[in-house]
């Protein structure tokens, strides 16, 4: 008898079922989300003949958590089952929109049973890797809200600090940089930005960490800040610093958090097999290599092929074809950490020459920079598949072989 076992995920507890090859409930019960609930769920499962060498397969909506990190140790095959995918399945027994935690879980179990073969398990990833999506996600997450963060403060300054936004729009410097975050701290206000004389302005830009051209800092500033502008009425003005040194307290954090973890996550990555095969491909450094390996992972039973990881990673187009209505656009259901990494990923490879070279001969047949981005991504995809596939390093004239790169102009 075939077993299937599907587990509907709620805060505190799950509801868990077990079906046969027909569909009939074989059991049901609730579990606690500690170490009582994960015995009783092994226990579920051992009655219902589940073994190490016949493990019983479990479909889920979510897996996070002690609980699904536990089960996933346990060795057998665990599926993550779209929500929406579940929904669907739901309509298939019942029309009416009845909904129960119950139910949930058989439907499932029943997915698993009838359908097991188009729904992917989870991937059987090292433990390091683990480790490094972690620490990569964490990191992204840090970039993306410091990047928010930033925004936010822009907005807010552009209210009553116009100064602030003028001093410190230079290349390479912005209000994450650590000169202005100082300064803003040090002066949160106009009226206290303007009375900063050069020595304190020196210091602040020395506890910054700055070491060059402190002077043009110096007199930059100061001609900035000593400027005619627009103000908020003094009392306003007040409390809108005070709510620059909060949005600021908050930015700091956040670009310490995004270094602090930039740096585990590279130091983690360097320690994968998989560092020197990644590192060789132009464009991929530590941080770039984590995050992408974070996302694929080291299971290399995860992707058919070459085409389910790009499809994965939102690089294949969709074809959408019925009756004379033939459409090709390009992907939106994908993993987005993963198609994020690969617009860094292919920006930092566009100074290699076969990669500019793909490039332009992409934007050379009609596409634009994000399709042209977006193509070669795919390619360099397709490559890596194999090179991790096979144990090689990056060689660019097989990834490239009709692709001449452009002249180099010498000067005279």
């Amino acid at each position: 008898m075939t077993i299937t076992c599907g587990i509907d995920w709620a805060e505190d507890h799950h509801d868990v079922a077990l079906v046969d090859e027909v569909g009939k409930l074989v059991a049901k019960r609730r579990i606690t989300d500690d170490l009582e609930g994960f015995r009783q769920l092994l226990a579920m499962l051992a009655e219902a003949g589940d073994s190490a060498e016949a493990p019983i397969p479990v479909a889920v909506e979510t897996a996070r958590g002690l609980m699904f990190a536990c089960l996933r140790a346990t060795g057998r095959r665990v599926y993550s089952i779209n929500p929406m995918a579940v929904a669907r399945y739901r309509e298939r027994h019942r029309s009416a929109r009845a909904k129960s935690d119950h139910a949930d879980a058989m439907t499932l179990a029943n997915i698993l049973r009838t359908d097991a073969e188009v729904h992917r398990p989870l991937p059987a990833d090292s433990e390091l890797v683990q480790a490094i999506a972690v620490l990569a996600r964490a990191q992204q997450d840090a970039v993306w809200n410091r990047a928010q963060l930033i925004n936010q403060l822009r907005s807010h300054l552009k209210q009553y600090y116009p100064a602030a936004l003028v001093a410190f729009a230079v290349r390479g410097v912005g209000l994450d940089a650590r000169e202005a975050r100082t300064v803003l701290a040090v002066a949160p206000e106009p009226a206290a930005a303007a009375r900063l004389t050069r020595a304190q302005l020196r210091a602040a830009l020395r506890r910054s960490g700055r070491q060059r051209n402190i002077e043009v800092w110096v007199e930059r500033l100061r001609t900035v800040f000593t400027g005619d502008y627009l103000h908020q009425p003094p009392l306003v003005e007040q409390a809108m610093g005070r709510q620059t040194l909060a949005l600021v307290a908050q930015l700091d954090a956040a670009c310490r958090a995004a270094d602090d973890l930039a740096e585990a996550a590279a130091e983690a990555f360097a320690e994968h097999p998989d560092a020197e095969i990644l590192g060789s491909f132009p464009g991929i450094g530590p941080l770039t290599g984590a995050r992408v390996l974070a996302e694929i992972g080291d299971d290399r039973t995860r992707f058919a092929d070459a085409r389910a990881l790009k499809a994965y990673a939102g690089s294949a187009p969709v074809t959408i074809a019925s009756g004379k209505s033939h459409i090709v656009r390009h992907r939106r259901v994908k993993n987005q950490r993963l198609a994020a990494a690969g617009y860094v990923w292919i920006f930092g490879a566009l100074p290699s020459p076969r990669v500019k070279a793909e490039y332009d001969r992409r934007r050379g047949l009609g596409d634009r920079h994000t399709a042209a981005m977006r193509n070669v991504f795919n390619r360099l995809l397709g490559c890596l598949f194999h090179c991790l596939q096979t144990g090689q390093r990056f060689d660019p004239d097989k990834a490239f072989p009709g692709t001449t790169p452009a002249p180099v102009a010498l000067a005279a």
